[in-house]
């Protein structure tokens, strides 16, 4: 789903959705702020139509609101949107803010429901949900599945040094093992002992027939890590084994991230935003695709160069910061300071100091 900022018209009624996992909880209010229905619904398409005509029965003007704009979510706006109703998106960090100033410490989903559906009534500047193009849900699939795949890898292989370690940590210090060829060499040979009866010449062979790169060198580098160890460690043969599965997961991994990254390659073109996402022509798609995909506004929806760069999360920081005015004059004072003690030592005045880039600047 996209969420366009966008001046919304004012309502007669207002409905609020704390979104969650299997149940929703919905809190329609009045212009008073007067709760006319309170009531939790399952994430059901039948009991979600249900709701809406409830709610349609008490007004045909209402706004309705929510603090989730995907997961969960999607089968209730997409409901809404294919009944023509208009849907508001309230980030849940606005919503939990914004619960801190009514009355009442404890929290629930009724009181987060009112807290939507009243801060859509009081808002004007809410954003405005659309239905996603079938590319944008597609990248944003692509780009969550290649995210848990990187965080399961790197995972692995943490999990295959600790484990390397415990039996030959010669080898553990001598290999980068975010490499392809180490991971290779892994798969077929993890103790000192096999290193040393297997010598460097077959060692090579064997990488080279599996095509990795640099074999002489890492072959070498594998049999002068066995000759400083000549001690079996308890447990050697399981843990072995061990290093072979992660071994063999971590190019199970490789394989399907380089398949995804070619998928996203793929649609990533489609998208009319791509060209102007893309910081240069060879930049790879899957860095552009990232905050697109998880962004919720297209780029046109952006009124202004601040709303685009808080999308990714790149807020400048303007001159009437505090701490940045603060900053900024301790810095001009140093200088000038330093500046006068080289003057007086008659050595050469030292470099003006490199303006401090802020957190919105881009490199």
């Amino acid at each position: 789903m996209y969420d366009e900022l966008a001046e919304v018209t004012v309502a007669e009624i207002w409905a609020g959705v704390d979104i969650a996992e299997t149940h929703h909880h919905t809190v329609v209010i009045n212009a008073e702020g007067e709760r006319l229905l309170s009531r939790r619904i399952l994430n059901d398409e039948t009991e979600l139509l249900a709701l809406i005509g409830e709610v349609l029965a008490l007004s045909d003007d209402v706004l309705w609101a929510v603090d989730l704009n995907h997961g969960g979510a999607a089968l209730l706006i997409g409901l809404l949107i294919a009944h023509d109703q208009p849907v508001a998106h309230l980030t849940g960090l606005a919503v939990h803010r914004a619960a801190a100033t009514y009355r009442g410490e404890g929290k629930t989903d009724a009181k987060d429901a009112f807290v939507i559906a009243d801060q859509a009534r009081v808002r004007r500047d809410v954003g405005m949900l659309r239905p996603g193009d079938e590319i944008a849900v597609d990248l944003r699939t692509l780009t969550t599945r290649r995210l848990d795949l990187v965080f399961d890898r790197t995972r692995q292989i943490n999990r295959r040094r600790a484990q390397l370690r415990e039996i030959f940590p010669a080898l553990e210090r001598s290999l980068d093992l975010t490499n392809k060829g180490p991971v290779m060499l892994l798969t077929g040979h993890q103790t000192p002992a096999a290193i040393r009866r297997t010598d460097t010449r077959r060692i090579e062979t064997w990488l080279k027939n599996r095509q990795v790169k640099g074999a002489a060198a890492l072959a070498r580098t594998a049999v002068e890590a066995a000759q400083d160890q000549h001690t079996a460690l308890p447990g050697e043969q399981l843990a072995a084994a061990m290093v072979v599965r992660l071994a063999t997961g971590v190019m199970a991994l490789d394989d399907e991230i380089t398949e995804l990254d070619a998928l996203i390659e793929t649609r990533f073109p489609q998208q009319p935003e791509s060209r102007g996402c893309r910081a240069r022509p060879t930049k790879p798609a899957r860095r552009s695709t990232l905050p697109k995909a998880s962004m919720s506004p297209p780029v046109a929806a952006m009124n202004s160069a601040p709303s685009l760069a808080s999308i990714p999360g790149r807020l400048r920081i303007t001159s009437a910061c505090g701490l940045v005015a603060a900053r900024s004059a301790q810095v001009a004072a140093d200088a000038e300071e330093e500046r006068g003690k080289a003057t007086q030592a008659g050595s050469p005045r030292p470099r003006p100091p490199t303006r401090q880039r802020s957190v919105g600047d881009v490199p």
